[in-house]
């Protein structure tokens, strides 16, 4: 019998149920505050969220309502969820680092009556701009210092967290469940459970809906491919608004009763990784950067000799990057045993994954040299693609069988094709049930039941690599067609280039902008004695671009000579969200950012 049909024919509320009631006293989720780690049980988890959503129904929510969440990962965002789901509402996420306008777009679109807001900072956000939404009853706030400052007016719209649990605490006393029975025995698995936004890369964000069917359609793969147990634990950082946090936050884990991990924030992420030690992780691309960036400075500071020694131990594991473990010689084995030994141990406890039986990237591109970077260092990181639309992850690298630049073959339960231009499109259960109200984009998006999802591929031996976006790909005035994340990504390997921006459609060579990483880049100029103050001063700095030019061209000898940066320009300052350069997940809007530096782009070719 597969996984796919082994799965109970149950939504994740009617999972959490079941969970408190066969493996009520197991862990379900630690978080840690005031460095404490307080754990929660299944059944205590279930409990509190029946408590959370009677809360939420005494405020007139019920079946098909939706309640907003803007919070960093806690398990009050769960709660909420799951609160929701069990008197049958809707749950939709917004990303805590939105702007005002982003916060007012996705509340009122969404149609949210009730929000749940982590602190003061997330609820002055909404207050700002609640005359344009009308539909929006209360807002829940988590942390409740600062809500002695709201006037007599706003103060009225606010409720506690607290208040909301103990309210449904006070109505479970009374009168028991009932409501969450009579919805969970009505509840079927075609109804929509959470409505995920789009990043907005090239428009508005678009309301993803996700079914309970989705959910469950997902699943089974995930677990196969990431070999996912009971036993699993997982540390949650990344946005729960997003559903590769998602998947492994509320989906995998309730289905399967695996333990989830909130630490103190997102600036605590590599110390709750050595405390908590999971034996999985989840990284989009930028992080896995940034920790070999981090790797690459700790290699500058220290002395000749450990550097030596680094360096010798990476250069004999390098060739065991893309060979199962389970095929080593015995010769394999000792060679990596004593680099093991020598440097590769205290780095995995440096970046807290020395337990880790799998670690992956997804949701964004990322450089072949980085992932044989960490695979070298003994991280068994593998590369797997999804998207919202197909409610996650639907192709990943097999452990055993491991192509580098490639995402895998399809998970269990997904069908794929190729269609005109190369593009990949995907059926199943976990393919999405449509934007919300927009009739329009669904029907262009999922034809006949299958999803379009954008992507050109090609298909090498089973496993699937992705070339680009279909709309990304650009073609040069002499008329060659490129694709811009491959020159992007073969740039962004360098530890001291945070972003490079491709400029080609049209014109007669490639050219790029390039944002520095601040932090590499500076240690790397103090550790030369040179002076800066801020981010222009370093960029402007001459050393810098000669370093910049230098890595550049080391990145044009890896691409064909069509493909070669002959010009770059260094930005000033970081990209950022609020200016529209970048979405909340940090995705680059290339039309904005071409927009904004039309004049340094124009010099580029000499106008």
């Amino acid at each position: 019998m597969s996984a796919v049909t082994a799965l109970p024919e149950q939504t994740l509320p009617q999972m959490l149920r079941a969970q408190a009631q066969q493996s009520g006293a197991r862990i379900a989720i630690r978080q840690k505050d005031f460095g404490i780690w307080k754990p929660l049980s299944w059944s205590a988890y279930f409990e509190r969220a029946s408590h959370v959503g009677l809360g939420l129904g005494t405020l007139g929510l019920g079946p098909g309502s939706h309640v907003g969440v803007i919070s960093e990962n806690r398990i009050e965002w769960v709660l909420t969820q799951m609160g929701a789901g069990l008197i049958g509402a809707v749950t939709v996420g917004v990303y805590p680092t939105s702007p005002s306008n982003e916060v007012a777009y996705v509340v009122g679109h969404a149609d949210v009556e009730v929000v749940v807001c982590e602190d003061q900072e997330q609820a002055d956000k909404v207050l700002e701009a609640i005359e344009q939404l009308p539909r929006l009853r209360r807002i829940v706030i988590v942390e409740t210092k600062g809500l002695s400052s709201y006037d007599a007016e706003d103060r009225a719209r606010i409720l506690t967290f607290a208040e909301v649990e103990a309210a449904g605490a006070e109505l479970a006393r009374r009168e028991g469940t009932g409501r969450i029975d009579a919805v969970l025995a009505a509840q079927r698995l075609d109804d929509i459970g959470l409505m995920i936004y789009t990043s907005g890369s090239t428009g508005a964000p678009k309301g993803a809906m996700i079914s309970w069917r989705n959910i469950r359609g997902v699943v089974p793969g995930i677990v196969e491919r990431l070999d996912m147990s009971a036993d699993s634990s997982h540390l949650s950082y990344l946005p729960l608004c997003h559903v590769a946090e998602q998947m492994l936050t509320t989906f995998v884990p309730v289905y399967l009763g695996s333990q989830v991990n909130f630490g103190e924030s997102i600036r605590t992420v590599q110390e709750d990784l050595r405390e908590v030690a999971p034996n999985m992780f989840l990284g989009v691309p930028r992080i896995w950067e940034k920790l070999h960036a981090a790797i690459s400075i700790k290699m500058q500071e220290t002395g000749a000799l450990r550097r030596a020694l680094f360096e010798r131990a990476l250069a004999t594991v390098q060739p065991l990057a893309e060979k199962d473990r389970a095929r080593w010689s015995l010769g394999e084995r000792l060679r990596y045993g004593a680099a093991y030994w020598l440097a590769l141990r205290a780095l995995q406890n440096f970046i807290g994954l020395r337990r880790a039986r799998v670690a992956l990237t997804g949701a964004a591109s990322i450089p072949t040299e980085v992932v044989r970077f960490f695979r070298a260092l003994g991280v068994p990181l593998v590369e797997v693609y999804g998207l919202t639309e197909s409610t996650g992850m639907v192709t990943g690298q097999r452990r055993d069988d491991v192509r580098l630049g490639s995402v895998g073959p399809p998970t269990l339960g997904v069908d794929y094709r190729i269609g005109e231009q190369g593009e990949l499109q995907l059926h199943g259960d976990m393919v999405f049930a449509g934007y919300y109200k927009n009739p329009e984009a669904t029907a262009s998006t999922v034809r006949d039941g299958w999803l379009h999802t954008g992507d050109v591929v090609v298909v090498e031996h089973g496993h699937i690599r992705i070339v680009d976006r279909l709309k990304d790909i650009m073609i040069t005035a002499g008329g060659k067609n490129l694709t811009p994340s491959e020159i992007e990504n073969t740039m962004k390997a360098s530890p001291f280039i945070k972003e490079c921006i491709v400029i080609a459609e049209g014109r007669k060579f490639v050219s790029a902008l390039i944002q520095i990483d601040y932090e590499t880049v500076g240690k790397w100029a103090e550790a030369r004695r040179l002076a800066f103050t801020h981010f222009r001063s370093l960029v402007e700095l001459p050393e810098v671009q000669g370093l910049i030019r230098a890595e550049i061209d080391q990145g044009n000898q890896r691409l064909a000579q069509v493909a070669q940066i002959k010009n770059f320009h260094l930005l000033t300052k970081e990209l950022d969200h609020d200016d529209g350069e970048v979405t909340a997940t940090m995705k680059v809007r290339r039309s904005s950012v071409y927009k904004t530096y039309a004049d340094e782009i124009e010099a580029l070719y000499g106008a």
